[in-house]
């Protein structure tokens, strides 16, 4: 079948979910998994969430042949994934296929420990992708189980962010659970040795300098002086609280120089992840292209106290987009929408250690050089725990992407700035890569929109062809038919 053809046919079954208000049905089941995976010592476990959807599946003799699309869940409430990943959704029907999304523990609703699950580093210690991978291993060899010479139902797995990465490594650990899988913006490569730390920032800059005009990213750069130099002074910290708004006062420097400076770091870098043709809600409610209508506000150059009313102004975009916020929080590690950071920052302190630098020239951030001890000691502080920078590339590869492994699909898109730590070349054909020019982060998982670019659309096209592939190779090798 054609990519022409592919297009046309998931722009038909997308018709229903354009407008982005689809309602997507799904029942909610737990299983029960061990704690530890890896030992034998102990037998504790909890209740492990995933979402499932049987509908589209058909029944009888046929069922053997029809797909399980499987999303490996995140750093989040599983729920947010499902319904924020359309194009799973949107190939269900055409595949015959059944839905499958399973939470990552520790995230959501699957607390290994209940409440306690976060009180200290003995319960944190069992956050891991191993751990993870595990997990959904289990369930997919529980709901799928091959039935004496008769192999089981074939599973795509797909994922986006750290959910791209785990999708790659479960097809890469687990290959006779997964026949392949969709890697959406899975920055594989971010590690200390493979990416240059300072790539993340120059492609954020990149996006912010390209939006509206140059002049936003330079008032960024400026803010930062700006931003330190009130607040060295009571009278400076009473002028900050009084533009901004904040829903806690900024009582002393570092309030500014460490809090605030960390908010509005993310904050530039969640725009742009989220830096859609359309409004969206994902990481809070924003208007289409919002790192556009942020720089809309930051268009000419601004000192002093005008560049503090315009970034202000420009910051609404994001956590006032639909008015409903009284004050601006900027201390806050959870914001609603179903993604805390408290585990991704355990996991950034031991095996996601991810070095992200500024140089202040050819990004427009605070210079910040990267130094393994300093954050290491920053995370023994805080948790009582080493960091093992290696494990990632050690357990899955990632540097290197051999004839060994095979049926993965790598797609970024050029606007997003983890696309620098992406797999955007291999010399191993059964390794695909997809470049998206105007995508934003894993934006070609999303359900389909009138407002997308030609380029996602093709991406599209492009995994429904190799996982039609994959099928076709599943099913004959195990002679299901």
């Amino acid at each position: 079948m054609t990519a022409a053809l592919w297009v046309a046919l998931i722009a038909g079954l997308s018709a229903a979910v354009r407008d982005g208000t689809a309602t997507y049905v799904y029942q909610t089941k737990t299983i029960d998994v061990p704690i530890d995976h890896f030992t034998y010592t102990g037998e504790a476990t909890f209740k492990l969430r995933y979402l499932i959807n049987d509908t589209y599946a058909p029944g009888g003799a046929d069922l053997p042949a029809s797909p399980i699309l499987f999303y490996a869940g995140n750093e989040g409430d599983i729920e947010l994934f499902a319904q924020n990943t359309g194009f799973m959704w949107e190939l269900a029907p055409k595949l015959k296929a059944t839905l499958l999304f399973v939470e990552h523990r520790f995230y959501g609703h699957s607390l290994p420990f209940g409440n306690a699950s976060y009180d200290s580093p003995k319960n944190l210690g069992y956050l891991t992708s191993e751990q993870a991978l595990a997990d959904f291993a289990l369930v997919l060899r529980t709901l799928n189980p091959p039935n004496g010479t008769t192999r089981a139902r074939p599973v795509i797995a797909f994922g986006g962010s750290y959910g791209g990465m785990l999708a790659a490594w479960i097809r890469i650990k687990y290959p006779h659970l997964v026949a392949g899988a969709i890697a959406a913006s899975a920055p594989v490569r971010q590690f200390a040795g493979v990416t240059d730390c300072g790539i993340f920032n120059q492609i954020l800059t990149s996006v912010y300098q390209v939006a509206y005009t140059a002049e936003c990213a330079d008032n960024i750069r400026r803010s930062w002086t700006t931003l330190q130099n009130y607040s060295t002074s009571a009278d400076g910290l009473r002028l900050l609280n009084e533009k901004f708004k904040f829903c806690t006062n900024l009582t002393k420097g570092t309030d500014v120089t460490e809090t605030l400076f960390d908010y509005l770091t993310d904050v530039y870098g969640n725009l742009a992840m989220i830096n859609y043709p359309y409004p969206s809600s994902f990481l809070a409610p924003v208007p289409a292209y919002p790192v556009r209508e942020f720089c809309g506000r930051l268009a000419q150059n601004y000192t002093g106290v005008e560049l503090l009313d315009h970034l202000q102004s420009a910051l609404s975009i994001y956590y006032n987009y639909d008015g409903k916020a009284a004050c601006l929080n900027i201390n806050s590690s959870y914001d609603g929408t179903g993604i805390s950071d408290r585990g991704w920052d355990f996991q950034a302190c031991t095996e996601m250690v991810m070095p992200i630098c500024a140089d202040g020239v050819h990004d427009m951030f605070p210079p910040q050089q990267w130094n393994m001890q300093t954050y290491a000691d920053k995370c023994f502080k805080k948790y009582g725990v080493h960091p093992r920078p290696a494990n990632a590339l050690l357990n899955y590869g990632g540097e290197f992407l051999d004839a060994s492994i095979t049926n993965i699909v790598f797609s970024n898109g050029l606007l997003d700035p983890w696309s620098g730590g992406g797999v955007l070349r291999s010399s191993n054909e059964n390794v695909k890569i997809v470049l998206i020019p105007e995508g934003a982060h894993h934006l070609d998982l999303r359900a389909s929109n009138p407002a997308d670019p030609a380029s996602v659309t093709r991406a599209r096209a492009v995994h429904v062809q190799n996982i039609q592939k994959w099928l076709t190779e599943y099913r004959k090798q195990r002679k299901v038919y």
